[in-house]
């Protein structure tokens, strides 16, 4: 898949012909409940990610890396082990487009939002583009992060498939602000770099950088729309809609909380 940018081209191009054509093909179809396929996909791509991060930290302790700057010939045949795991890191986020196929099918549209398509479509390219040109070294240490993160994630979604789970699954707010806390990490790590250079391309940071900025700006609109603070009113007047729809055989997505505040469920 390295050779060549065609199938990584693709792909990606396949996975946005099918959450463009399949909300339309769904539309006058019946939602799949997936919940067995979910877990165990939900399993597999967390325990891939683990791997990768063990693998990660292994390789990357084996060959000394330096955590403020790293090079990519240095380090022998650490490197070439980075270079192996980051090779299914990038394999992951072609496999991580079931994601939004499982929404699509699920009809679960309203999440397939413009951050979540950018972020998906791009890792998978950009990756193809990393693994071709600097493999190793300083290109660590995001994967490195996101793989810790996808532990926690998948194992969240994972949970959300199974409905006795959901009252255990306050800490989603607490994901996203780790998420948060993730790419703040790497922009911060990318640019110690540029600051004292080690011979890790310059051109390479400063899209990195520029990169990481973005998904920053797109996740903290997600979080200020998804977490902002409700007002008493807004409350009162969903709970009424609510219990509403309740009576007349509706069921809305919404869900009480155990502060008797009604919230949106987590899907």
């Amino acid at each position: 898949m390295l050779d060549s940018y065609l199938p990584t081209f693709c792909l990606t191009l396949l996975y946005l012909i099918i959450i463009w054509l399949g909300p339309k093909y769904m539309k006058n179809r019946p939602a799949f409940s997936l919940q067995k396929l979910l877990i165990g996909y939900n399993l597999a791509v967390m325990l891939l990610s683990l791997y990768m991060l063990i693998e990660l930290i292994l390789s990357t302790w084996e060959g000394r890396y330096n955590l403020q700057c790293q090079n990519l010939n240095s380090s022998g045949n650490a490197d070439i082990r980075v270079a192996k795991v980051l090779w299914w890191y990038y394999f992951s986020k072609a496999i991580e487009f079931m994601d939004t196929i499982f929404f699509v099918l699920r009809k679960k549209n309203n999440q397939i939002s413009f951050l979540h398509v950018y972020h998906h479509a791009t890792m998978f390219n950009i990756w193809w583009c990393v693994l071709n040109w600097i493999p190793c070294g300083q290109s660590f240490f995001g994967p490195t992060l996101n793989s810790f993160i996808h532990v926690l994630m998948y194992c969240y979604y994972g949970l959300s498939a199974i409905p006795s789970m959901h009252k255990y699954l306050w800490w989603k707010k607490y994901l996203t602000q780790a998420q948060l806390i993730q790419f703040v990490l790497t922009i911060t790590h990318t640019l110690s770099a540029a600051v004292y250079p080690c011979g890790f391309p310059l051109g390479c940071l400063i899209f990195q950088s520029s990169y990481m900025t973005t998904l920053v700006i797109l996740f903290v609109n997600f979080y200020l729309k998804a977490y902002k603070k409700r007002s008493p009113r807004q409350d009162s007047k969903e709970i009424s809609a609510a219990s509403a729809d309740l009576k007349n055989g509706y069921y809305n997505g919404y869900i009480y909380a155990a502060n008797g505040v009604l919230q949106k469920k987590e899907q």
